[in-house]
């Protein structure tokens, strides 16, 4: 027979998988909810209020009144109807009501566990932590959506990759906490050893191409250059010519920001490239498996970028793309847990 003790541990298990698949699922509705510019459409906070859409004609008229004072709907969609207002609304508002069950399904099991006892302490502290980075994840959110609600007719892109940052760092601890209990080990992500860091450096890469995607997203910079590999007839940008050096840093750039998006890619590849020659190299052969599966996810990532591009931003494609992003995190975690020392 199973002990009870037992029993706690896959449970444990059980939860923190079914909650990693919460927050794979809360960043493609967020996805979705930004590229159908729905994420302006509930102005409001209403943390308890808003558990509940509204339910007569008259509660419709009040979300959309209030819509309909805000920059983005006067200057963009000044001619919506209120029935084009429920579509953008319930994509908001999945979003939200996604963001209250995730809070909500990880403290009160958490709590259960913290008083069981029988999870090891190092595990409830890391919980701990994965539920602050939630509550800061949910106050980011809303002070990304103030952004767009006085002046702008979107999110401010700095806000945006924060929250999407956020959420990378909150699934990927997860993936980390999984892998640790499923192999009864107890490596550190952050440990620098000579043999961590080359691994460190291109997740690193791959974190920060995800915040520069976020930039190409909340500017709506994929409009523009919508050709591979030229950016129009040029390999740079043709606005990129008549600017400063010191200008080269500017992320409200859009064409800047796209260069940079293209550029970052082409680096990780080759990265990639590397990493693989040194470890067939030197025949660790224990990373032969892991590397397929990055090498598969990245090629995937090229392909959906570059088609969501040439299709005019596709958001059935931006959509998939935004889900191998995480996806190809993932991989690469996967790759360096198994070198981890």
């Amino acid at each position: 027979m199973v002990s009870n003790e037992k029993k706690i541990n896959n449970l444990f298990l059980y939860f923190l998988i079914f909650f990693s698949i919460l927050v794979f699922l809360i960043i493609i509705v967020g996805g979705l909810t930004r590229l159908t510019d729905s994420g302006l459409s509930i102005t409001e906070w209403e943390l308890i209020k808003g558990i509940l859409p509204p339910l007569n004609n008259n509660s419709w008229e009040i979300y959309f009144d209030q819509y309909k004072k805000i920059p983005q709907y006067k200057l963009l969609n000044f001619d919506m109807t209120l029935n084009e207002f429920k579509i953008i609304f319930y994509w908001e508002y999945l979003h939200r009501i996604l963001a209250r069950l995730i809070g909500l399904f990880f403290i009160i099991p958490l709590f259960f566990f913290y008083i069981s006892k029988r999870i090891k302490k190092k595990y409830i502290s890391i919980c701990f932590i994965i539920f602050g980075l939630i509550v800061l994840q949910g106050i980011v959110g809303w002070y990304m959506v103030q952004s767009g609600l006085t002046q702008d007719i979107t999110v401010s892109h700095y806000r945006l990759s924060i929250h999407l940052s956020i959420a990378i760092i909150i699934i990927s601890s997860i993936f980390w906490l999984i892998k640790n209990i499923l192999l009864n080990t107890n490596k550190l992500f952050f440990k620098l050893t000579i043999n961590n860091l080359p691994f460190q450096i291109f997740i690193l890469l791959i974190f920060i191409q995800i915040i520069i995607g976020a930039f190409v997203s909340g500017l709506d910079a994929g409009k523009i250059y919508q050709t591979w590999p030229m950016m129009g007839s040029n390999y740079l940008p043709d606005d990129l010519v008549s600017k400063k050096i010191t200008s080269v840093l500017e992320f409200d750039n859009h064409s800047l920001v796209q260069f940079y998006h293209r550029n970052l890619a082409y680096l990780i590849t080759l990265y990639v490239i590397f990493l693989g020659i040194f470890i067939y190299k030197k025949k660790i052969a224990n990373l032969y498996l892991s590397l397929k599966i990055l090498i598969f996810f990245l090629l995937l990532q090229i392909i959906l970028g570059i088609l969501t591009l040439i299709t005019g931003l596709n958001i059935y494609l931006a959509s998939m793309h935004q889900i191998t992003s995480v996806l190809l995190v993932l991989s690469a975690l996967n790759l360096y847990y198994y070198r981890a020392k």
